[in-house]
């Protein structure tokens, strides 16, 4: 599984979008490494071992082996040594990959959000997974196709907003950009912060996306998920720019990046 990776540092994307393009002898690694703050944490890893962790029923895909051992190697050409590990849809809520990956790492070097079902998960467990470094659960309607009424993702966020609330954890939320609209409404409610994956995802790989891209106020739910960072409790993340551009250098996510930057710096994982 290629790495999904960005930086939990918004400084370094911004000297990215807004600084010098790297000339074609610089590789994108070098820039990185250069770019890179000391400490940081690569906030988006999936970890994904199919022979030793059989996939969900009716998984979406079946991905190449990444293993921890290859995700550490990964992050230390780029001088990272702390990850957030992130469960795939294709495991569904059997986090036993991804734990068992947190385990060897320790809470020191890790951080896990998992998935679960709220109307079977236990205090007990989510004791546990709090021990050894569980901070979020996420909720991917994106990858799954899923689609939600106002009225059930309302009702689903609250559920889960609740349950994680007494332990602050995350909600992290991989939806459609449009989704924003009512999330602009939900989440000041909800009583928990709330991170968005992948730039938000906006729809950028059919023609009418491409072509808004460069004003980012047209695309549908971007004027929705400005006033959504500017409340205070949502975060996102530039994170998997390959999953959302069909331009090999993503140039038609520049406009996006850089508006995200200008308006909320300090909201934006990076």
């Amino acid at each position: 599984m290629r790495p999904i990776f960005f930086l939990a540092r918004a400084s370094s994307w911004k000297q990215y979008w807004t600084g010098s393009r790297p000339t074609p002898k610089v590789s994108i690694r070098e820039l990185l490494l250069e770019k890179i703050p000391q400490k940081s944490w690569d906030s988006h890893m999936h970890v994904v071992d199919p022979t030793q962790y059989p996939l969900a029923e009716g998984a979406q895909y079946t991905p190449e082996p990444h293993r921890l051992s290859e995700a550490l190697t990964f992050e230390s050409t780029l001088g990272i040594h702390k990850i957030v590990l992130v469960q795939p849809s294709i495991y569904g809520n059997d986090n036993s990959c991804m734990l068992d990956a947190l385990r060897k790492i320790g809470p020191q070097n890790g951080r896990a959000v998992v998935t679960f079902d709220p109307k079977s998960i236990t205090s007990l467990t989510l004791d546990v997974w709090h021990r050894i470094g569980v901070r979020g659960v996420r909720i991917n309607l994106q990858s799954v196709g899923q689609q939600m009424d106002p009225d059930e993702l309302t009702a689903t966020l609250q559920q889960y907003a609740d349950i994680i609330r007494p332990y602050g954890w995350v909600l992290q939320l991989y939806v459609p950009l449009n989704t924003a609209t009512e999330l602009e409404t939900i989440v000041p409610k909800l009583g928990v912060n709330v991170c968005l994956d992948h730039f938000g995802c906006p729809t950028l790989s059919d023609p009418l996306g491409y072509q808004l891209a460069g004003d980012p106020y047209s695309l549908p739910g971007f004027t929705s998920l400005v006033n959504l960072l500017s409340q205070g409790s949502t975060y996102l993340k530039m994170s998997a720019p390959y999953r959302l551009s069909p331009d090999g250098g993503h140039l038609d996510l520049e406009p996006m990046a850089k508006e995200l930057l200008r308006v909320a710096p300090k909201r934006i994982c990076g």
